[in-house]
């Protein structure tokens, strides 16, 4: 289900905020988990989150980081934690060492590097786990359910058997939002991939949406095209699909033509973030 609003979508309960145009800029921000997939130019919606993912370093993903680490600290807010691909994760560091020589700022920060498949709890009840396109991620929930065997029993015997040091619970996952960042559709093909495909929203780039440019040139710029998504569109098990990262060439009402141009399996669940068309 999607509720627009002034800015931005609301899809599977989920306000997605932001913005994406290929080559300029790239903020996805989602205020109820506290998090941003990367900063762009840090747009000051993006300042408030608590976790950052940068997918990779190109500029227009990852540009805007050291003003969102400087503005939390101006704003007296508590360094942010950033997950980065752990291959990047030297060359940012430098990034902030070179800003703290400029403008003897503190930049306090907890900087994370993810290798693919690798995982970090975000609290108690909620985990990331990187996955291969560029560096992808997918946010899961997670939770502990009693077992089996011990639902039923009254409340007091429950207690006892915990505080006799009997494990009666047992943790469950499941994704909850998968983002790509920039792509092939190769990553729809992987079988590494399974919980991406199956998370309640997918964020995924879709650069090209029309036949002015083929696939064959999205795959050289290392993108993805409209077309191979609808080619693909039976391994989709999310319940909405949100499409970002197009190219600026597009005016908006391409987009949206391309989108409310699709059929099933897709039609009603593929949205467009089309804030800055």
């Amino acid at each position: 289900m999607e509720t627009k609003k002034k800015k931005g979508l609301v899809i599977e309960d989920y306000p997605i905020e932001g913005l994406s145009i290929a080559g300029h800029e790239t903020c996805i921000i989602l205020p109820t988990l506290n998090l941003a997939f990367d900063i762009g130019k840090c747009p000051q919606r993006a300042i408030s989150q608590q976790f950052l993912f940068i997918s990779h370093g190109h500029m227009d993903h990852i540009g805007g980081l050291p003003m969102y680490v400087a503005t939390r600290g101006l704003y007296r807010m508590s360094p942010p934690t950033i997950i980065v691909p752990k291959v990047i994760k030297e060359n940012v560091e430098k990034i902030f060492e070179a800003h703290r020589a400029m403008d003897q700022s503190e930049l306090k920060h907890t900087l994370i590097g993810l290798d693919i498949g690798e995982e970090f709890y975000l609290r108690k009840d909620m985990k990331v786990k990187a996955f291969k396109t560029y560096h992808g991620y997918v946010i899961y929930s997670v939770k502990q359910k009693l077992k089996p065997e011990y639902v039923g029993l009254p409340g007091d015997e429950i207690k006892k058997l915990k505080f006799s040091g009997v494990e009666i619970t047992y943790t469950t996952t499941s994704p909850e939002v998968a983002f790509t960042g920039d792509t092939t559709s190769d990553f729809i093909v992987d079988d590494d991939n399974a919980d991406v495909l199956k998370a309640k929203v997918l964020i995924m780039e879709s650069t090209y949406v029309e036949n002015s440019m083929m696939v064959e040139n999205a795959r050289d710029y290392g993108h993805t095209h409209l077309s191979e998504i609808v080619n693909h569109a039976s391994r989709f098990e999310n319940k909405a699909i949100v499409l970002i990262h197009f190219s600026a060439r597009y005016q908006l009402d391409v987009i949206k033509e391309a989108v409310s141009a699709l059929g099933p399996p897709l039609s009603g669940r593929v949205f467009a973030l089309t804030e800055g068309f």
